[in-house]
This record gives structure tokens, sequence and C-alpha cells, in this order.
């Protein structure tokens, strides 16, 4: 049982803490029920949601909390929504929701589909506890879909030749790749797709490529897991990932940055994600939501949605009003009331305008769900059945031993500054070092024995003669033989001296692609708490400008190497926006933890991508 919940056992992420190209934070909106308001004598209902919806909800509530509608026996009903990931929430129910820290303990809880529903109530009753929801309303509706570059659809002959996640097998360990289909410029086959254990459209993705390997529609069993058919048909569609990660954004703000500078058919072929992605970004705006001043871009080569023709699952947006001991008479009158006037007309047509399918059967679907934004009302024609909790489970234990194995050095930086206090009001508490050693090490569970990974320590004045920059302190090497030694190693790590930022990147980089090793993602996980400090500043610009033209030069060309570097910019001292722009530079993703009391969970979500 203990291995059940460790698959599903994922550190909840908040999605602000990827930083986007387009300034967005993953997924949007207000994360947090604190920006809502003053409630008044009204009853609270907090409302726990996943991420893609969070703009939506929040202007649902406010209709709602301004209405006779959330008039009760005992007053009013406030519902005070924030963003919670599906999986992170599904984990903090199945064990314990801090009373600080992780949001208000929910009285609604809608993950992005009612599948993380049943895989709570399977995690509890494997744990001798209650089922915690109930069949549930869903108000809003998105299929999963395989998005495409509209060229490489037409390639392949997109849509009057259907295509599926047979299709993408082929495509994914084909030695030929693109040039099969006319087009060697495009490179090899590359698939993006999320960490099931964080990602509905992981999740979902993960289940379509499973029916499609066992030839069925329904009643996907625990037979089908374990036939060697269906493990060497995901072997193949795992073959091509270019990396995992928490939240699609990761994916999709990257392809929009691309695409600027037309490089967007060498970075991705194809991403699995919801169904609204895909109007979004072809409406200029890939993360969803609109910043203060920024304006819609509609990119040069516009996605198209791809309907697995072995079908798909729709992510239906449950709304479980939770049986829990926290939950009382007067917020489930509240949060019943609420669950009432979202199913309203008026309700369901603004689900639409958000680029959802009304829940609401009475409500037609209409634009922006239409062909002119790369996706298909008439679709999806074949809708697969969600597994049971019990085959679910077991499918992302077998995944977690399955997927894409990685190649990645860690790179710690222990510069005089990380002796800081992580706290600045608790100056005997711990420092910003110890946190980090205690991160590191917490999240060296998340690697498989398959993964290779390394440690390289950085600062000045290290080696025999004091001019070294960085110093390696274990060699990439499999996990099954080097978790216990990096443990140790990263447990004996003291602060020293400045902070060589820009050449310690310039030869971790440089030295992944020479060790480049194509069955494998090959990152560099860098976690720094300052910027550059060299000794010398007067060549800071110099030395940037050339690291970044760098790293663009070998994401480059359809006979690149791939080595994407993810930053962690720790503390508010980090420069958080070069290490953003070191990031995009390899097509990757920086990571916030200025806060320290964050970098646990920051930690956790850069493993995802692995």
């Amino acid at each position: 049982m203990a291995n059940r919940s460790r698959a599903l056992g994922a550190i909840v992420v908040v999605a602000g803490l990827l930083l986007s190209s387009c300034g967005g934070s993953g997924g949007g909106g207000s994360d947090a029920a604190d920006d809502f308001g003053d409630p008044g004598d009204c009853t609270v209902i907090d409302t726990a949601v996943s991420s893609e919806k969070i703009d939506l909800m929040s202007d649902l509530a406010r209709s709602f909390n301004g209405s006779d509608a959330a008039k009760t026996a005992d007053g009013c009903a406030f519902v005070r929504p924030y963003s919670k990931s599906s999986g992170g929430a599904t984990d903090l129910l199945a064990t314990t929701w801090p009373e600080e820290g992780e949001g208000e303990r929910p009285v609604i809880w809608s993950p992005a589909a009612s599948s993380w529903g049943a895989i709570l109530n399977q995690r509890l009753s494997d744990d001798g506890q209650p089922a915690m929801v109930e069949k549930a309303v869903s108000f809003q509706l998105t299929p999963l879909v395989i998005a495409m570059p509209e060229p490489m659809a037409d390639a392949l002959g997109y849509p009057e030749k259907p295509v599926g996640w047979a299709d993408i097998a082929k495509l994914a360990t084909s030695t030929d790749g693109w040039a099969a289909y006319g087009h060697p410029e495009w490179g090899a086959f590359k698939l993006g797709k999320t960490n099931p254990n964080f990602s509905t459209s992981g999740l979902s993705a993960l289940i379509g490529q499973t029916y499609a390997a066992a030839g069925k529609e329904r009643g996907l069993s625990q037979e089908d897991l374990d036939d060697p058919s269906t493990k060497a048909f995901a072997a193949k569609v795992e073959s091509s990932v270019v990396h995992y990660g928490d939240i699609t954004m990761t994916f999709l703000n990257n392809w929009f940055r691309t695409d600027r500078e037309g490089t967007s058919l060498l970075y991705a072929s194809a991403v699995a994600v919801e169904e609204k992605s895909v109007i979004d970004y072809n409406k200029g705006n890939p993360d969803g939501v609109l910043q203060p001043g920024e304006k819609p871009r509609k990119p040069r080569v516009p996605l198209v949605a791809i309907y697995p023709k072995e079908g798909t699952l729709y992510s239906d947006s449950p709304l479980y009003v939770l049986k829990a001991d926290w939950v009382d008479k007067a917020e489930r009158e509240g949060a019943k009331k609420f669950i009432d006037f979202v199913q309203r007309p008026a309700a369901q047509q603004k689900v639409l305008e958000y680029g959802f399918r009304p829940g609401n059967p009475d409500v037609k679907v209409g634009a922006p769900i239409s062909k002119s934004n790369g996706v298909d009302p008439n679709q999806p024609s074949t809708l697969l059945q969600v597994p049971s909790p019990s085959v679910m489970v077991s499918l992302l234990d077998q995944w977690r031993q399955n997927r894409k194995s990685a190649r990645v050095l860690l790179v710690l930086d222990v510069s005089g500054s990380m002796k800081e206090p992580a706290d600045p009001d608790d100056p005997g508490g711990p420092t910003k070092l110890d946190l980090a050693k205690k991160a590191a090490i917490e999240s060296l569970g998340e690697f498989n024995a398959t993964d290779e990974v390394g440690l390289r320590i950085f600062t000045t004045d290290l080696g025999p003669d004091g001019t070294a920059t960085y110093q390696d302190l274990l060699p990439i090497q499999p996990m099954r033989t080097n978790r216990e030694a990096l443990a140790s190693k990263i447990r004996d790590q003291f602060p020293l001296n400045a902070t060589p930022l820009y050449d310690v990147t310039q030869s971790s980089y440089d030295d992944l692609v020479r060790q480049y090793d194509g069955s494998k993602i090959n990152a560099v996980v860098l976690l720094t708490d300052g910027q550059n400090d060299d000794g010398d500043t007067s060549d800071d610009r110099d030395q940037l400008n050339r690291l970044i033209a760098s790293l663009r030069r070998g994401t480059e060309g359809e006979s690149s190497k791939p080595v994407r570097i993810f930053p962690i910019a720790y503390g508010k001292a980090a420069d958080l926006d070069t290490l953003t722009a070191i990031a995009e530079a390899t097509n990757a993703a920086a990571y916030d933890a200025s806060n320290p009391a964050t970098i646990t969970k920051v930690f956790t979500a850069v493993v995802s991508n692995f």
C-alpha cells in the first residue's frame, strides 16, 4: 500500500512557481483566497480549484456572491476560490491538510477531472478511511487533445487522415523522424507531456495511450497493464518525450516564444494538452490570462487539436462538496447553492466564453470552440471510459518505473550568502543552505533507479590553487548506486565565497553536451541565491550575452543536442530575470523560490520534469 500512496503522493505545487515568458503564472489568475474580498457575515465557502479555471471560477463566484442565489437559511454564502493543482490537492486530502501554508481547508474541491476524486477515495480506502467525495456535478468539459503545429498536422494528412497514439508511437521510434514525411529539417519527433502525478493532461494522456496499446475503449484492466505489448507501446511513446513537467504552460509558453524566433517546429512536434489550451494559444494568449498591459498576439504557426482516433477523455471539472469533518451544515448548504448557480444557462455561457464546453447540455457549444481556433466542436467521436481507481493507481506506479529516464547534473550554490538565515526574523533558525540541502536530499527520492544524477557545487576560490569556480563532488551515475552518496555529499556542504554564476552555467552546459545521451532527458538543475559575482563586474553584461548566445545555438538545428537548464531562483536576492533568460535559451523553465520556505515544493516541481 505504501507504493500506491507514493505513486500519487506528489507534493502540491502552486502554478505560480513557474515563470513563463509571457508573464503569466502558469495557469494564472488569483492564486489566493485572501485576494477575494471581505465576506462580511456570510458563510465562507472556500473552494480549491485546478489552475486552468481559476479565473472563470473567480468570475462566477463574484457574480454569485452579489446575487440572490447566495441567500441561505442562515443568511448568505460567500464563495472564495483559490488555485490548487489537482494532484497536489489529492495528496493533501488523502493525508493531512495543514492549517496554514496550503490555503484554507476547502468546502468545495474542483479538480480538473473526476478521475482525481476516484483516486482520492481509493487512497483513503487503502488507508482504512471513508470516502471523501461522491458523484458530483461537472459544470464544464474540455477534452484531452494532441496539440500539433499546423504544418506538422498537414504533413500527417490530418484531419482527412485520422491520427492517434499508434501514430505517435510510430513517429517516436522512427529513425527517419520527420524526413519520412518530406521534412528532414524538422528533425526527430519530439513529444511534450506533463507528469501524471501532478497534471490532469498528463494523467489523461497516460490513460489514452494505454487504452490505445490495449486496443480497447472500456474496461482497462490490470491484465492489460501487465501485457508485454502494452509496456512496449508505452516505451515507444515515452522515448520521444523532450521532458515532463508539472503544468502544460511550460511547453505552451516555450512554443509561443520559439514561434517568435521561428524555431517552434524544432522545439516540440506535439504536446498533450486540453482543448482549451489550443484555443488560448491560437488567440495569442497561451496561458489564458492577460496581465496588465499585455496584448494577445496570434502565433505565426498556429496549433491544431488532434483528437486521437483511438478515443480520448474529458476533463470534466467536478464540483465536490467534501465529506470532511471541517465542513459544517451551513457550509454544505452554501456550497450546494453555488453548484446550482453555475449550472444556470447564464453561468454556462460564461463557461463557453472562457473556452470550455458547457456542462449543461441545454447550452449549445459555439464560439470560441470553432475550427478557426484550431479545434473541432464535432469532436471527439470516441470517449474512453475512466479506468477503475485501482487500475489508475497501478498505472501511475508503472509509469513511474517506465517513464523516460533522465541524466541530470545538480549544481548547488555554496557561496557565502547561503549562510544567511532563511527567515530574517529568526536569526537563530536554519540558514538558506540548510533548507536547500534538506530539499535537495528529499527530492532525490523522486528519481528512478535508472536515472543518472551527479553533483556539482560552485563558488569562487576552489581547488588546490584557489582558482577553480566549481567542484564535482560526484560524477553522473545511476541512482541505484548513487542515491546515498549524493545525500551524504549534499548534507556535508557549507557556505564559502562568491557566486560565479555565468561561468558554472556555461561549464555545466558544455559538459552535458559532451556527454549527451539521446535516449535520456539531459538537464542541469541550477540552484542559486544570488547574482553573478566572480570578482569582476566590468564584463558581466558581455559574459551573459555570450552565455545566452551559446545556449541558444545548442538548441537550434535538426542535429542539436538539447540540454535544458532549470534554474531555481532562491531567496529575494537571486537574479530572477537572468535565470529566466537562461532557462528560455534552453527551452526549459525557471522556478521562483524567493521565499526560502517554499524550496521543498519548488525542488519537487523541478524534479517533476524528469
